[in-house]
């Protein structure tokens, strides 16, 4: 078993997401991330999903979702080269004392700080999976409090 990132470029129509949403769920796979957006065409939107699968029940998953009224193009991104990013919103406990450290910490990831209050700190971050893991590993200690995370957009890199 291993994580899969597939993305599907669908028709920007009602009940799209539900189906490709019930048929991957239907098909008994867990979806860690799920994430749509319009793309640059306002008549298209990608869906873009990370499931956990062997290779054979991912294949014929690619090819249900191929069959799906309304899904334009389906791709698995674990085997082309690609960028995936993730957006990462997280309220971290900070006092006076460690206000600073938080601050360094969030400099040396890029994060931003995007709202200050007299206990906490809320920090906006973005990248690839494994930078925000270690991001939320570091950050972890100082008291993690609310936590939201956007899943996994990706794109295949230059073709």
């Amino acid at each position: 078993m291993k994580k899969h990132t597939l993305s599907a470029l669908v028709e920007n129509k009602f009940g799209v997401l539900a189906r490709v949403a019930g048929m991957l769920s239907g098909r008994g796979f867990n979806i860690e991330t799920l994430n749509v957006g319009p793309t640059h065409d306002p008549k298209l939107s990608r869906i873009t999903a990370t499931v956990v699968a062997d290779e054979a029940a991912l294949d014929r998953c690619i090819r249900a979702l191929d069959k799906l009224v309304n899904v334009i193009d389906v791709q698995n991104f674990t085997e082309v080269d690609h960028v995936a990013r993730e957006l990462v919103v997280v309220k971290v406990n900070s006092t006076a004392k460690t206000r600073s450290e938080i601050i360094e910490i969030a400099g040396l990831f890029r994060a931003k700080i995007i709202d200050v209050g007299h206990k906490s700190l809320i920090i906006e971050f973005t990248g690839n999976d494994r930078k925000v893991c270690a991001f939320l590993k570091i950050i972890q200690p100082y008291g993690i409090t609310e936590l939201a995370r956007t899943g996994q957009v990706a794109l295949q890199r230059g073709v």
